[in-house]
């Protein structure tokens, strides 16, 4: 019995691993007029399939116009796999709603996908002339650094060399983008088969009033219709169209935004908040390391538009933030905007620390009203580590009572060893001198070396290792000469900055390094009476 479960299982494991779809399906735009074409795209990577899709569901909304195949290799972590796309051509039927069904493919299926057909609009230009240009906006006025979209289509129903050109869009007053390359399809035209070249701008009006856009003018050479030789010159004749200048009204700030906060136009905006590692997963000790991530994400914007975000600055809590990351994303609407800040946060203080939450003002500009996006606060609990001494709880700093007997112990014993290493010296003095024994390891001139180096080339892991090896040969440990020296304790909090977060190739160590050559001497060290003059200088010139 146990055998035939086994076999049963592996049987389903086998029928369930071939149900899943392997066929994938994609389209180049979901939003299109009547007449125009689309690309649907779908991909296998079922070596075991052969054949090709069944495309007789598509025939009740859309008209086959042509089928691509494409086979391609390539190598994902070391292995290599085997792709096959077939790139179909559509011509949908009617306008409205429509959905690309699921397309069979042996044992595979494609998902479904939904397009939105819009009727065509009845003020194009004629179509009498064989290439002419049309330029549309997405909207007739719009908030000063708000986005508008400017789509310029060349139609043309005669064949095109590729030598066109498009003059370039320059606004006064105005930060233009483009969206993306130009794309290009198909479009049917009073019964007659139109190519379509596709371009789109996002504009953002720096000054309210009114901006004009000027005409732009596209100019090709269109391919003669009789048939030519091969090997002569192509024969054609130049076509240049221009399209009719358009006007974009720009309204100011309105009266109702905040004076106090930088004006944020957008469609829509969010804020996400990561932690790694996450804080509630595991408990957060006194020096662990904690990486905050929270990103910006603004539609109708682009990145260089959007404000920096407020810093997390809480006692208790180190910050080292790192660069902000830039990126914009295109979709049909326009462009969307984001700005990711990350920043290391290392806990100094055990108990609970308070995280304020975090705040973005904007306007609204599909609903026309302000909004507010907000992380909400959180709260942060710092157990102590037992692998370090000498921190002071967040309570007890709160309360105003900082505990006395650490520096109380420590003032005794250091009096302890005062008074124990004058006895050691003044015994000294009665013993006869002797040779100094062979030092082993490296000098502490090489070890000065060492680390002069490492400072000088802004490597923070070179140069802690060699701070530590130096330090070992000093009279006072590195702790010490911080605690009675603020300049190093500053430049150590630098160099620890560098090793906590990922932005430690920007670190600088001649402050460091100027630390190191002035730390003032603890205490006179006498030499025996065999040895004359002075110690030599601890960084000669």
């Amino acid at each position: 019995m146990s055998r035939l479960g086994v076999f049963l299982l592996s049987l389903l494991w086998l029928l369930q691993a071939q149900a899943q779809p392997t066929l994938q399906a994609s389209v180049d735009r979901t939003r299109l007029q009547a007449g125009e074409t689309l690309e649907l795209t779908l991909e296998s990577q079922d070596v075991t399939q052969f054949g090709k899709p069944d495309l007789r569901d598509l025939e009740g909304d859309f008209e086959v116009r042509g089928t691509r195949q494409l086979n391609s290799l390539h190598t994902l972590d070391g292995e290599t796999r085997a792709s096959t796309r077939w790139i179909i051509t559509l011509l949908p039927r009617r306008s409205g709603s429509l959905r690309i069904p699921e397309l069979q493919l042996g044992h595979s299926q494609s998902q479904a996908i939904e397009l939105q057909v819009l009727q065509a609009d009845a003020s194009r230009p004629e179509s009498a002339a064989k290439v002419f240009i049309e330029a549309t906006l997405d909207r007739q006025d719009v908030y000063v650094q708000a986005q508008a979209v400017l789509t310029l289509r060349i139609y043309h129903s005669v064949p095109l060399y590729d030598d066109s050109s498009l003059s370039p869009l320059q606004l006064d007053n105005a930060k233009v983008e483009p969206l993306g390359e130009s794309r290009t399809y198909e479009k049917e035209i009073d019964g007659v088969r139109h190519g379509v070249i596709e371009t789109r701008y996002a504009i953002y009006p720096q000054q309210s009033g009114s901006l004009d856009i000027p005409t732009l003018t596209f100019t090709a050479t269109a391919a003669d219709s009789g048939e030519q030789p091969a090997g002569t010159p192509r024969v054609g004749r130049q076509v240049q169209v221009s399209s009719l200048p358009l006007h974009l009204g720009v309204r100011p700030v309105p009266s109702a935004w905040p004076a106090s906060e930088p004006w944020l136009p957008a469609r829509s905006l969010s804020l996400e908040e990561h932690w790694n590692p996450e804080p509630s997963s595991q408990p957060t000790q006194i020096g662990d390391s904690l990486t905050r991530s929270i990103t910006l994400r603004a539609e109708g914007l682009s990145s260089t538009q959007l404000p920096q975000l407020p810093a997390t600055e809480i006692h208790g809590l180190r910050r080292y933030p790192d660069q902000p990351l830039l990126r914009n994303e295109i979709n049909e609407r326009g462009m969307i905007a984001n700005r990711e800040e990350r920043e290391a946060l290392v806990p100094t203080h055990s108990g609970d620390l308070a995280l304020p939450a975090l705040d973005v003002t904007w306007w609204n500009t599909r609903e026309d009203h302000l909004e507010h996006s907000s992380l909400p606060a959180r709260t942060l609990t710092v157990q102590d580590n037992p692998a370090l001494s000498g921190e002071t709880p967040v309570s007890d700093t709160r309360s105003g009572t900082a505990l006395l007997w650490p520096w109380q112990l420590a003032t005794v014993l250091l009096a302890l060893t005062t008074v124990l290493g004058f006895a050691l010296w003044w015994r000294a003095r009665s013993q006869p001198a002797i040779l100094r024994a062979a030092q082993n390891g490296p000098s502490p001139r090489t070890l000065l070396d060492d680390l002069k180096r490492a400072c000088q080339a802004n490597d923070p892991q070179a140069t802690r290792q060699a701070l530590d090896a130096w330090a070992r040969q000093q009279p006072e440990t590195l702790a010490e000469m911080a605690a009675r020296f603020v300049p190093l304790s500053d430049a150590l909090d630098g160099l620890n900055g560098a090793l906590y977060s990922e932005s430690g190739q920007y670190w600088q160590g001649d402050e460091l390094w100027r630390a190191i050559g002035t730390i003032p001497p603890a205490e006179q060290i006498l030499l025996p009476s065999g040895e004359t003059g002075s110690l030599p200088p601890l960084y000669p010139k």
